[in-house]
């Protein structure tokens, strides 16, 4: 305990002036109740001895003062009770001394600054909580002014609880956490050092809990009912009635906070669980619709039963796909959202798998190569994208049972109808008109890549970048280009080639490189120009040829490259091709090719790193991306009749998708492409490649991934054309969000406010997630949170419009002070605000209301 208080009042008795010819002060301390006996050690006076009296020293003290010293000030210390007269030793002595007394109570006020005598019985029930050093030193730290009762009870339970600042929310919600352990701490030591009645009282006052049963599990169950019905459209089951807070505001705003704090919400979430359990939630959930408790996110349970019922209904083909959609995104909002995110991701994508299926009437359209090409690259390639998008989610899922029949649905529509139809319908269109000539009049060629888009470069003495990522198809390099057009400052274009076939990574990447000559030679080694094409010291040599500024250079070379090992690189070069390889290195192994899609993602990555490098370091102004060849992937086991089988026949080169042969096979199921539209007229090679997405029978694994074929997922290879440019007009800014409420005064404690995204989201305007909340002048929270993704692509006003719900605390509102609605951009790391507004609350009434 602090003792300065007394020390100072017993300090300024023996500065007196002794009366009556005394030459000294003697004081007696009678502490009756031993409310100081640990202290008093502690105690130093500056101007007196401090002898403490006991029961076998009444004459030692007598001797010490009227024959050993009697000249010094004494302060006596008892900590029993005054004797009686006659059994009083030291009467002669005090009769001529003077008294002090105190106690614990009085001493604690003075110390805190409480003038308000009132309090002393509060104080007085408190006594063994201030008797700890520790807990004493936190509750003065708080540096309470104006006491009340009501202010002491919840600083002695924030004390408890080892908060920073005295606030009953903040205990509460600690004192709640704590219930996930085997005992709490915290109610008991508010049972031994504070007062239990109090916080109750305190319990019911704030939140409303009004159940004679007082205990903690009841309290939660009342907070998540309360919390639920909020937001829920149907009748609450009579059982749970009686838990709904006689002060709903407070009680939804208290867990609003719980759920959405940073470091708690994790507690939260195990309390919830529980609670679900025990109210049997799920129960109800089956006879509720979907869209009576959309907005509810109070327990898990939604999402799943949400998640369940979606998947339900993709399987059966019901086909309110907008519906799902709306669901879908009105969920990204909610709590659990982030622990459901891959399992509405992949319905996500399987849901606009199935929509475009059924947008398309399951007819792929176009009667000549250069409409089916054309349509490919304009729509049918987004089967492609949401096939790749719905496996990378699916794959994260933890407990994937529940989705197993809509995996069989996916492979249905997309393996066995539509990669099936696609690709026998583009074959039968070679067959009858490419027969002659693979080369689709209109389409730029894969062999004419350099003298199209970089020989005008090299002629203009421009520097220009040429990044080649193995296996990179037209699907991921539209996703890709789009990745660029918001992350980098710049403008992203792309387009595409009719690649080489067979689609392969010797044949495509030669026909990347300048020439004017490309042969096969009985090695199947590429020659172009006379130089073997393979290797990335051969293709420097031919870049060489094209200019004498020119280097060829491998991704994985750079990756420990610094900005002077960039700047010594590249110093000079105006011809740059960079070799990226990982889609296809780990597509093209057995054991690894299930994990294409997420080399897909990987490359995104090191491709993004690269350009930023590239344009840091060295200024990088021109870069395309390309790709030798696209491939096919297919997550279902392949049958037989997925297979073809070869003839013996002599072969140049061979795999699962193609045959190099200068013979003329008549194998079933395939194709006879002649190519000498590459290697010139006077050879007689041709590639035999199967129809449709069949496999050439090969002994072993990883036949799900293949490339070398003729199918447009093979050989439609993209070509992105990035321009680095720094003016701000290419530079990615968020879209705005304005409230669009004239009126800055509210009137009732829930309130709906309108907000409105100014622009829809595209190329350079990217999506903006906000938090919202309300304030008081001092930054305390008085209300619920809502969170706002604004993310339309949408060109329709009413599709860019959000409508909010706020709640705000039951408490006094002064209408003469200011409040302020806080948007918070959940994205940036220190510039938080996006917008405070201020508002004026002027409730005419203030007691509770009803849903």
């Amino acid at each position: 305990m602090n003792l300065k208080e007394i020390k100072n009042i017993l300090e300024r008795n023996f500065d007196k002036e002794p009366s009556d010819g005394k030459n000294r002060h003697i004081i007696f301390w009678y502490d009756s109740d031993g409310e100081f006996v640990e202290d008093i050690d502690e105690l130093e006076l500056k101007n007196a001895k401090i002898l403490k009296l006991k029961d076998n020293n009444s004459f030692y003290i007598k001797y010490l003062l009227e024959k050993l010293d009697m000249n010094s000030n004494y302060l006596i210390y008892s900590s029993a009770p005054k004797p009686s007269p006659k059994e009083n030793y030291l009467l002669d002595i005090l009769k001529y001394s003077s008294e002090f007394s105190t106690d614990k109570a009085t001493v604690i006020m003075k110390d805190l600054g409480v003038k308000d005598d009132s309090l002393r019985n509060t104080f007085k029930k408190y006594l063994k909580f201030f008797g700890n050093k520790e807990r004493y030193k936190r509750f003065a730290s708080y540096k309470l002014e104006n006491f009340t009762e009501e202010k002491v009870h919840i600083a002695v339970l924030s004390t408890i609880c080892k908060l920073s600042v005295a606030d009953f929310e903040l205990a509460l919600r600690t004192i709640l956490k704590e219930e996930i352990k085997d005992e709490n701490k915290y109610l008991q030591d508010i049972k031994r050092f504070g007062d239990i009645d109090e916080f109750w009282k305190l319990v019911e006052k704030k939140y409303g809990y009004h159940l004679e049963d007082k205990n903690l599990e009841h309290l939660m169950i009342m907070f998540t009912i309360t919390h639920l019905s909020y937001n829920l459209e149907e009748e609450l089951p009579d059982t749970w009635e009686k838990f709904i807070s006689n002060k709903q505001s407070d009680a939804i705003v208290f867990l609003s906070h719980f759920i959405n704090h940073s470091v708690d919400s994790e507690i939260y979430d195990i309390l919830a669980d529980r609670i679900e359990k025990k109210i049997n939630l799920r129960k109800h959930l089956s006879r509720w619709n979907i869209e009576n408790y959309i907005n509810c996110d109070t327990f898990r349970a939604f999402d799943e039963e949400i998640i369940s019922k979606l998947i339900n209904n993709l399987i059966e083909k019901i086909g309110e796909y907008e519906r799902y959609r709306k669901i879908i995104n009105s969920r990204r909002t909610s709590h659990w959202f982030n622990k459901y995110k891959y399992e509405y991701e992949a319905i996500y994508y399987a849901m606009e798998i199935l929509r475009l299926e059924n947008k398309l009437q399951k007819t792929l359209r176009g009667s000549t190569a250069y409409e089916m090409i054309e349509n490919y690259v304009k729509e049918y390639y987004l089967f492609d994208y949401f096939y790749r998008k719905f496996y990378i989610s699916y794959d994260k899922i933890q407990n994937k049972d529940k989705f197993s029949k809509l995996v069989e649905l996916i492979e249905n529509t997309y393996t066995h109808w539509y990669l099936n139809e696609l690709s026998i319908k583009w074959s039968d269109i070679i067959e009858n008109e490419l027969k002659e000539d693979i080369r689709i009049n209109g389409i730029t060629q894969q062999i004419d890549f350099y003298e199209n888009y970089i020989a005008p470069h090299v002629r203009n003495n421009e520097r220009v970048f040429v990044i080649i990522s193995d296996a990179l198809r037209y699907e991921a390099a539209k996703e890709f280009s789009d990745i660029l057009n918001v992350q980098r400052r710049g403008k992203a274009e792309i387009t595409f080639m009719q690649g080489v076939i067979p689609s392969y990574t010797k044949l495509g990447m030669a026909s990347l490189l300048p020439h004017r000559e490309i042969i096969i030679n009985n090695k199947s080694e590429i020659i172009v120009d006379g130089i073997n094409s393979q290797g990335t010291e051969n293709r420097k040599k031919i870049l060489l040829n094209y200019s004498d500024n020119a280097i060829a250079i491998q991704y994985n070379d750079m990756k420990d490259m610094k900005r002077k090992d960039y700047k010594k690189v590249f110093e000079g070069k105006n011809l740059i091709y960079i070799y990226h390889n990982v889609i296809d290195a780990i597509g093209d192994k057995p054991l690894t090719e299930r994990d294409v899609f997420e080399g897909v993602e990987k490359t995104f990555d090191d491709l993004n790193n690269l350009i930023r490098n590239l344009i840091n370091n060295v200024s990088a102004t021109n870069i395309y991306i390309t790709s030798d060849h696209g491939f096919i992937y297919r997550r279902s086991t392949l049958q037989e009749f997925d297979k073809i089988q070869k003839t013996t026949l002599k072969s140049l080169d061979e795999s699962r998708r193609f045959i190099l042969t200068e013979d003329n096979p008549e194998i079933e199921g395939t194709l006879s492409i002649s190519l000498n539209y590459i290697f010139g007229n006077k050879t007689t090679l041709k590639a035999i490649v199967p129809k449709g997405v069949t496999r050439f029978k090969v002994q072993g694994a990883g036949a799900n991934y293949v490339h070398g074929g003729a199918s447009l997922q093979e050989i439609v290879i993209p070509v992105i054309k990035f321009k680095n440019i720094r003016k701000n007009e290419f530079k990615s800014t968020k879209v705005e969000v304005k409230l669009t409420n004239i009126s800055r005064k509210i009137t009732n404690r829930i309130t709906y406010l309108e907000f409105f995204q100014t622009e829809k989201v595209e190329d350079k305007k990217i999506p903006i997630r906000l938090k919202l909340y309300f304030v008081d002048e001092e930054g305390n929270r008085i209300s619920n949170e809502n969170i706002i993704i604004a993310d339309s692509r949408s060109s329709k006003p009413e599709d860019r419009t959000y409508r909010e719900k706020f709640t705000l605390k039951d408490q006094p509102y002064d209408k003469s002070k200011k409040y302020y609605l806080i948007l918070e951009d959940e994205d940036e790391t220190v510039d938080k605000i996006y917008e405070k507004i201020p508002f004026i609350i002027d409730l005419a009434i203030i007691n509770d209301f009803d849903f």
